[in-house]
């Protein structure tokens, strides 16, 4: 790819690594442990972790060789935009924008509760007391929090939640202070910032593995005696909510164009994050369902009060409260690197408003994103209750993650130039020699046409079953009938797909067992997205509404594409004109013509400024 940039490359793989655990252990491994076993799956919750945690390395795979492909800024937005198109890169350039301005608030709210919680409630009161003005004074005070044993799925259905509200009931300005804070650190520079991370992601590993070796001493295994309390349809709940606790690997790939060497040091710090992640999530889910039965768990601040509830002396409820702010802090610092990245990639393509996309002469960063989109997650995270956030994050997160499956299947199934002859195309996505009838049938069909068709009709597929499984209707005798009609249909798929050529592209990481690891991915999305509420999607909705009318009133005609295509088509009417008149055109088209002769004087301008300013990055660097 394309290492041009005007961001300052100074991150090596350690770094990178750091981002994506620091962006991940955050308030995940805090909140959505015992949210989850408490409500949702009992003790499987482990296996929820692992549902979610391979959505999560399948994901991670196909990002590390989109990260050796194109190794800029943007995450599943540029991804996309090179995959899918523009409106698909858009879409999901939106929904990362979401992703990374709510998993800022989210933590940042849990934040404030853990230190509120060190320092015995005194802000809180006195915010409820003195500080509390609408829309916060319109909301109902909560009871009394009460962990006296309960039951869930009774009757084979999940326990009905209580309705919350959006807006939390007192302002959080520790949340608040906390999101300022850490933006200051991520405008400084990309430099400030992964140091900052690193050591606050090192000293969170280092508590987490103290708490394990302490916690397990409590093991009780007679806790696992009803391991599967809600059944398939908990776990696969559960994990659509636990894979709130695995957003932030894509933090590694917003990060490539500061990378050193983007297509090498991408592929192994994903591997290295998830492997630490993932390692330290079965560990603490194991552990806090051996402490203490699933019905009986505290709904805030789980492991130390768990902890503290079992005779565990003071300072080891002390340490793990220090140890879930270190790891929130650091889900936050990895949040805010992030999202002014993904804002500024888009801007910089059009698709945004072009102000965002200016980077600072000072620090190489997008300053203006940053401030920007930093007040907004602050003031997200004063004003919204949590848990209204965590779904609406991880179903925007998921679509992400499941178009840029879809995307690298297309590419692999994409015509290259061949590495031999650039002048010829390969035999990418042109169907394989010697198979019966399909070698006939689908020989003179455009390579790739035929690769996106069957793409769309294996995501239809696995979305009948999603929607069969979370209703239990695939227990009924149709409901049988047509889920093994859906499966069969699914793996012909991915059969029919494995039956054409692949490109010949050379690059330094590649995906291995495509297309089955890309479907797979596809498949576990879309049955952790089918699991989701029915609110939850509204919500989403309602946000892809605000975002393609931006889309449609700005971008289209503002992104680099439009104004490429719309200069070429100009520079054709000129040099079209000029042919028919001889040498010069009428009076009438003079304007047309200026302008046109203007604009690429000025694109040429554009394009040699920032020639210049790269050299004089690279220098710098």
């Amino acid at each position: 790819g394309d290492l041009t940039t005007n961001l300052r490359r100074c991150l090596n793989t350690f770094d990178l690594t750091m981002i994506g655990v620091g962006h991940m252990i955050g308030a995940g491994i805090y909140v959505t442990t015992g949210e989850v076993m408490r409500t949702l799956a009992g003790p499987s919750t482990i296996v929820s972790y692992m549902v979610s945690g391979l959505a999560a390395l399948l994901s991670a795979l196909c990002y590390a060789e989109f990260g050796s492909r194109y190794p800029k800024a943007g995450s599943a937005y540029t991804y996309a935009y090179v995959g899918c198109g523009e409106i698909w890169a858009f879409i999901i350039g939106w929904n990362i924008v979401l992703e990374h301005v709510l998993t800022a608030a989210a933590v940042g709210r849990t934040f404030g509760g853990y230190l509120d919680e060190l320092l015995g409630f005194t802000v809180r009161r006195l915010t409820v007391e003195y500080a509390r003005p609408w829309p916060w004074s319109s909301v109902d005070m909560p009871a009394a929090t009460n962990y006296t044993s309960h039951e869930i799925c009774v009757a084979g259905s999940n326990e009905t939640s209580q309705e919350r509200s959006l807006i939390a009931y007192y302002p959080d300005f520790i949340a608040l202070f906390a999101i300022m804070t850490a933006a200051i650190f991520i405008g400084i520079g990309s430099r400030a910032a992964a140091n900052f991370n690193s050591v606050f992601s090192t000293a969170n590993v280092l508590v987490i593995s103290c708490v394990v070796g302490y916690g397990i001493t409590f093991a009780d295994f007679g806790n696992w005696t009803n391991f599967f309390p809600c059944g398939v349809n908990g776990v696969l709940r559960g994990a659509s909510k636990c894979f709130f606790a695995y957003v932030g690997f894509d933090g590694l790939a917003t990060a490539g164009e500061e990378a050193t060497n983007p297509t090498k040091q991408i592929p192994r710090a994903t591997y290295y994050s998830m492997a630490i992640v993932t390692t330290c999530y079965a560990l603490m889910a194991g552990t806090l369902s051996l402490m203490r039965p699933y019905n009986m768990l505290p709904d805030t601040a789980v492991y130390s009060r768990v902890f503290a509830d079992l005779g565990a002396p003071h300072w080891v409820s002390t340490a793990i409260a220090i140890g879930a702010m270190l790891g929130i802090l650091t889900s936050m610092i990895g949040s805010l690197f992030s999202l002014p990245r993904a804002v500024y990639a888009m801007a910089d393509d059009g698709v945004i408003f072009g102000w965002w996309a200016k980077v600072n002469s000072w620090t190489k960063t997008p300053l203006n994103a940053t401030i920007s989109f930093t007040i907004l997650a602050a003031i997200i995270a004063m004003s919204f209750e949590l848990s209204a956030l965590v779904d609406f994050l991880s179903i925007g997160t998921i679509l992400a993650y499941t178009i840029v499956a879809a995307a690298l299947i297309m590419l692999r199934y994409r015509p290259h130039p061949d590495q031999f002859n650039p002048a010829v195309m390969d035999q990418g996505g042109r169907i394989r020699e010697g198979l019966p009838i399909l070698s006939d049938l689908f020989r003179n069909v455009k390579p790739g046409f035929i690769i996106l068709c069957t793409v769309i009709v294996m995501i239809v597929a696995f979305t009948g079953i999603g929607v069969l499984i979370s209703t239990s209707y695939f227990t009924q005798p149709f409901g049988i009938v047509l889920t093994i009609f859906l499966v069969l249909l699914s793996i012909a798929c991915v059969l029919f797909i494995d039956a054409h050529h692949q490109n010949s592209m050379d690059l330094d990481y590649k995906v291995f067992f495509v297309p089955y690891l890309p479907s797979l991915s596809l498949l576990v999305n879309i049955l952790m997205m089918t699991q989701l509420t029915m609110m939850t999607w509204i919500r989403l909705f309602l946000w892809m509404g605000i975002g393609l009318a931006i889309y449609l009133i700005y971008g289209m005609s503002h992104s680099k594409e439009e104004v490429r295509w719309r200069d070429e088509q100009e520079k054709k009417a000129a040099k079209k004109l000029k042919h028919n008149d001889g040498t010069t055109c009428r009076v009438s088209d003079t304007s047309m013509t200026y302008t046109s002769s203007k604009k690429i004087k000025e694109s040429r301008t554009i394009k040699n400024g920032h020639s210049k300013m790269d050299d004089k990055i690279q220098s710098n660097c």
